[in-house]
């Protein structure tokens, strides 16, 4: 109830006391703080995946000027070298206005990267997106076959047969490129999984499975377990250094991330910018009001 209570007042607090907690987690209102702070990650040996906040719009207008956005945002940070991809929701292109306008949006910018050899992540969003979204991937991957993946959720019952059904896309040429996370979006429990342990489990199995078809896992997480789990995976399967990736989000337990990186591992952090971050911000708050109690200790204590 306290949780509930706080992420329903923290949309009406002045934004300068939000930010203070947020600026931990998001690089920026503009692509030159973004790729300010993407080149500080590239220095630390990590690499990058920049993403523009904003999703769930009214407009195809909006969806039009996000596409443009998304076009000035490769070329700039490909003139600045960023050693990154990029990632985007659906949502924010239109997925839920109009399927066909989403499509041709998200295609451009698919095109746009694969022109400058890079790549493009899709978001999965909520479950009712979830059937789009993959058809979105399939669709795109049919075209460009390394130059776009897809994210997956653990929580959801659906998600091991779903990897599985990848496998008419798969190639070794061009291997199904998956983020693996647990899922932020509450779910009923009749299709996502609600205790922690069996999230985990469905997590570790998931990338057991991706394995076992040589698709190329990006493990993100920053569930200690989960990190382990992996770890005995990938020696399991003997599975070379450049066949996965962990991922971790901007800002979050840089501890963990630099013990991965010191073992070895590939390590890519998620790095979301824009002027959207208060609506990003709250809209988690709404999904999920356990984070409510953690913003409010990260007001008082950093990390």
């Amino acid at each position: 109830m306290i949780n509930k209570f706080l992420a329903g007042i923290l949309p009406y607090m002045p934004k300068k006391l939000v930010w203070v907690f947020s600026k931990q987690y998001i690089a920026g209102e503009s692509v030159e703080e973004a790729i300010v702070n993407a080149k500080k990650l590239n220095e630390q040996g990590i690499l990058t995946t920049i993403d523009i906040l904003g999703e769930f719009i009214t407009t195809l207008e909006e969806a039009a000027a996000n596409k443009q956005e998304y076009l000035e945002v490769i070329d700039a940070a490909e003139k600045a070298g960023v050693d990154g991809n990029y990632s985007l929701k659906p949502t924010s292109f239109g997925l839920l206005i109009d399927e066909n306008v989403a499509y041709e949006h998200i295609r451009e910018v698919v095109s746009k990267a694969a022109s400058v050899n890079n790549f493009v992540r899709i978001d999965m969003e909520d479950s009712p997106c979830t059937d789009m979204e993959i058809e979105l991937h399939d669709k795109l991957k049919g075209e460009f076959p390394h130059s776009v993946g897809l994210v997956v959720q653990s929580y959801l019952r659906r998600t091991h047969k779903d990897i599985q059904d990848l496998k008419d896309i798969h190639t070794e040429d061009s291997p199904v490129n998956l983020r693996v996370c647990k899922g932020i979006y509450i779910e009923p429990e009749e299709i996502a999984y609600q205790k922690y342990e069996e999230v985990n489990a469905h997590f570790l199995e998931d990338i057991e499975l991706m394995l076992q078809k040589k698709m190329y896992p990006a493990i993100a997480t920053h569930d200690i377990p989960l990190v382990e789990g992996a770890y005995k995976l990938l020696e399991k399967y003997d599975v070379p250094k450049d066949k996965y990736e962990f991922q971790m989000l901007f800002g979050v337990t840089p501890a963990l991330r630099q013990a991965i990186i010191d073992k070895g591992h590939r390590m890519r952090v998620y790095v979301p910018f824009g002027k959207q971050w208060f609506g990003y911000s709250t809209r988690r708050l709404k999904e999920n009001p356990k984070m409510a109690g953690v913003v409010i200790k990260a007001l008082f204590k950093k990390g």
